[in-house]
């Protein structure tokens, strides 16, 4: 199958580099301003994707050979949850995390510094929430809350943990590991969409063909 960058059409701009002497030269690179996308009724409807982990290291490409049996599909893993920049939106491997953590927080001692405190769970005697988990609080939190079932009023204390730096950084590391994969049943429809998505239409100055547009040189109006 075609890689995405292989679909995109090219866009002639006009040369602006030192050694150009021709005010006619254009280069010709990839248009990245043509972005394909999954359609609508698709994109919005669950029933079309599978949840997914991404597991240790892998690489969109590795997800996609696992999923698809080809590796060259990595952009549609991509697409499929809307991640732009892999080096931001995609799990770090393992040493790109250290170093990310040495880089932001100095040293192993500091990583390991508390962040901030979350609650703990607290349930009343018929386990109902009183206070869910994961509540950023100040360390000494406390609640008292009426407990029909022990007819009196309780006061808990001791319901916060220590988050640190690392333990932060983690969780938002794994939260980007629970992704959305197109099934394969509806791969050729994807494919198809971008076949029709991708060429250029004519009606545009700037077209010259379906795979590519040229801009217009103003340093042949100035």
């Amino acid at each position: 199958m075609p890689t995405y960058f292989r679909q995109v059409p090219d866009f002639e701009y006009v040369s602006r580099t030192t050694d150009s002497q021709n005010i006619s030269e254009y280069k010709t690179v990839k248009n990245l301003f043509k972005k394909g996308k999954l359609r609508e009724d698709i994109f919005g409807d669950l029933s079309f994707f599978t949840k997914y982990k991404i597991v240790g290291d892998d690489r969109p490409d590795n997800v996609a050979f696992e999923i698809y049996g080809d590796e060259t599909l990595g952009w549609l893993v991509l697409l499929c949850n809307n991640i732009l920049n892999v080096q931001t939106e995609w799990p770090l491997s393992q040493q790109s995390f250290q170093n990310f953590l040495l880089s932001k927080y100095g040293s192993e001692d500091n990583i390991l510094e508390v962040h901030h405190y979350e609650t703990i769970k607290v349930t009343d005697s018929f386990g109902v929430t009183i206070v869910p988990e994961g509540l950023q609080v100040q360390p000494d939190y406390s609640v008292e809350y009426y407990d029909s079932g022990l007819g009196n009023y309780i006061i808990k204390t001791n319901i916060v943990r220590e988050v640190t730096n690392y333990d932060y950084e983690n969780k938002i590391e794994n939260d980007k590991r629970n992704i959305f994969i197109l099934k394969p049943t509806y791969l050729n429809v994807v494919l198809n969409d971008l076949e029709e998505i991708m060429p250029y239409k004519e009606g545009s100055t700037q077209y010259v063909s379906e795979t590519l547009k040229r801009a217009d040189n103003i340093r042949l109006y100035s």
